[in-house]
């Protein structure tokens, strides 16, 4: 019998990768116009179907609360009028963003006089892997269209109901627009086998985009014979230099760690050079304590100041998404590098100083996604850099690095312009 099923999750699998493949071929010659209407006729489409949007969410709801779903999971999967009317501004948004398909660029003349340049393309089929959030439908669907791609959305299973009545409106929106309703596919089965089938389609699917948990992560990287666009951490460090403006190292250390604890930009780690060491920390520690942030530090840190916990080795690597930080007092803009690049996530490391020369060797040398002088780690976000929205964080080297808007969603190709140029 388990055969059979499986069987059957590998066929209805093959057949979204089909429709997806074809979608995309036509998804890459659409105009902008035709992109941004679909967009826009999916917002008109969400604010007509609100109430059946809220009543398919009430199923999820029910269903998570049934399941013992814990509160945070909970109200990550809600959806409430506030929250549809951010996806329809988001909707909107996108499709005012400007198109990066068929932009040509470093145009330039050879010797042998053909014309030499660059122009940028769609990805293909985009797969995205993501847990809780129904409103992730809507951002990654909007994203992969807006940059000529197919793609194939597998989320959580807590949030079925919701995904599908979200998936319903795309259609229309694409229908609309007069492109293909299989341009954007949800996966409608909840088996996880469909996972295992998404990954492993390299003839359908061109990259895979997996969104939440750490374990969710791991498991797509290890398992996937398609690239993936990923990041596992966000073990992110503030570096308080010697030279650095005591003030505005205070207001950067505690923006990076408690304008939100539960996400992927906030700080884990502080360092501080030991000449400022008690000059940052005392009133930093304080600043921190009243704010409730348990604090780990090192033997030279926990000499400044009472009520902190002696640091572990495993510390200096954890992300600990909640009003937790570390704190290691640091000999020298060297050694911190090294702790930089050794504990990190490359995911976002800043600097404070005053020191150019030092300031632009920390942005050289620290290997991570984003690197920041005198700015709060918090910045490290698609809407922050300029580029509308993104679709995620990309610790990784190869093709997009960190944030992942428009641009990281399509590749380039080399083109040649002639006139019965012939090679010699």
């Amino acid at each position: 019998m388990n055969t059979i099923k499986q069987h059957t999750i590998k066929e209805q699998m093959q057949v979204l990768g089909q429709q997806a493949r074809h979608a995309s071929r036509a998804m890459a010659a659409a105009d902008t116009n035709a992109k941004n209407q679909a967009l826009l006729e999916t917002a008109r489409a969400l604010q007509a179907q609100t109430e059946a949007l809220l009543q398919a969410n009430a199923k999820d709801m029910d269903a998570g609360r049934a399941n013992g779903l814990e509160p945070a999971m909970l109200d990550r999967l809600e959806l409430t009028p506030k929250r549809i009317a951010a996806m329809i501004e988001g909707l909107q948004q996108v499709a005012a963003l400007a198109d990066p398909i068929g932009e040509i660029t470093d145009l330039r003349f050879m010797p042998s006089g053909i014309q030499v340049g660059r122009m940028r393309v769609p990805l293909g089929v985009i797969g995205i892997i993501y847990e809780s959030r129904p409103n992730v439908t809507v951002e990654a669907a909007s994203l992969c269209l807006k940059a000529g791609n197919a793609c194939i959305l597998r989320g959580g299973s807590e949030a079925i109901h919701s995904n599908m009545a979200i998936a319903a409106c795309i259609r229309t929106g694409l229908q609309q627009a007069g492109l293909p309703d299989t341009a954007v596919q949800v996966v409608a089965t909840t088996d996880r086998a469909a996972v295992g089938e998404l990954i492993t389609m390299p003839q359908f699917v061109d990259v895979i985009v997996p969104r939440g948990g750490k374990g969710l992560i791991e498991r797509i990287s290890k398992d996937a014979r398609v690239p993936v666009i990923k990041h596992l951490d966000g073990v992110c460090h503030v570096y308080v230099d010697d030279e650095a403006d005591v003030d505005k190292a205070i207001r950067i250390a505690m923006n990076s760690k408690t304008h939100r604890y539960g996400v992927c930009n906030a700080m884990e780690t502080l360092l501080v050079a030991f000449n400022v060491a008690e000059k940052v920390l005392l009133p930093l520690i304080r600043q921190l304590q009243d704010k409730g942030v348990e604090l780990r530090g090192c033997n030279r840190t926990r000499a400044i100041m009472s009520g902190i916990i002696q640091a572990s080795e495993d510390d200096w690597y954890a992300e600990y998404l909640a009003p937790i930080l570390a704190i290691r007092i640091v000999d020298s803009l060297d050694e911190a590098i090294a702790h930089i690049n050794k504990y990190g996530s490359q995911h976002t490391d800043a600097i404070v100083t005053e020191n150019y020369t030092k300031a632009r060797r920390f942005l050289r040398e620290v290997d991570s996604s984003s690197v920041m002088v005198n700015a709060s780690t918090r910045f490290a976000d698609g809407f922050e850099y300029g580029l509308g929205a993104e679709i995620g964080i990309s610790t990784d080297k190869i093709h997009a690095r960190g944030p992942v808007g428009l641009e990281g969603l399509t590749s380039q190709k080399y083109i040649v312009l002639g006139d019965g140029h012939v090679r010699r």
